[in-house]
């Protein structure tokens, strides 16, 4: 997914285009990001846009718009720049100001996904690590233990209360789980797994 906030300019026959890609985890990120570009630029002819919501090429959960241009001249063809990118959680907005020559559709559909692909040659990204929440619960004396194995699983702690015994809620990537259990397990019954958040 997009790291930050990029963008990219390209003049195509007097008309001057600006991509401004952006991370979107959720089809309301997306629509934020995409009502957001557009205050920015309130004047533009036209700010077309597309978003992928999930995994790299992942067509469930996609949106466009042509914003105006002819049908099929715009959002069609930034989707198809972010499908075939191997970015993830992305939206796009391109922007246009008219330059007074016509581009024809042929020419639209070019600039619009020449645009999107120039933002795309040095677009920052980060890996996005699926992660799941953990609810352990442990005896106090093995809390000091505990905390070591947690850091040790690269697991985040994001919320602890105290009674009888000390439970954590943790957010650990997906992939270390099993390590994270087998690691309990070398405790001796002072902590445990109670449940899966959410």
């Amino acid at each position: 997914m997009p790291a930050r906030i990029h963008r990219a300019q390209e003049t195509v026959e007097w008309s001057r285009f600006i991509a401004t890609l952006g991370p979107a985890a959720s089809v309301p990120d997306a629509k934020a990001f995409i009502a957001a570009v557009g205050r920015e630029f309130p004047d533009a002819t036209h700010n077309c846009w597309a978003f992928v919501v999930g995994p790299p090429g992942d067509t469930s959960r996609v949106g466009m718009s042509d914003a105006g241009e002819p049908r099929g001249t715009a959002g069609r063809p930034i989707l198809n720049a972010l499908l075939g990118s191997g970015v993830g959680d992305i939206a796009a907005v391109v922007t246009r100001y008219y330059g007074g020559i016509k581009l024809g559709t042929g020419g639209l559909a070019r600039a619009y996904s020449g645009c999107v692909m120039a933002a795309l040659t040095d677009l920052p990204t980060i890996e996005k690590v699926a992660t799941v929440e953990l609810s352990i619960i442990a005896s106090y004396s093995a809390s000091p233990t505990l905390r070591r194995l947690l850091e040790e699983c690269g697991v985040v702690v994001v919320g602890e209360s105290f009674a009888e015994s000390v439970t954590l809620r943790v957010r650990v990537p997906e992939e270390s789980e099993p390590a994270l259990r087998e690691a309990l397990g070398q405790l001796r019954g002072q902590a445990r797994i109670e449940s899966r958040v959410g």
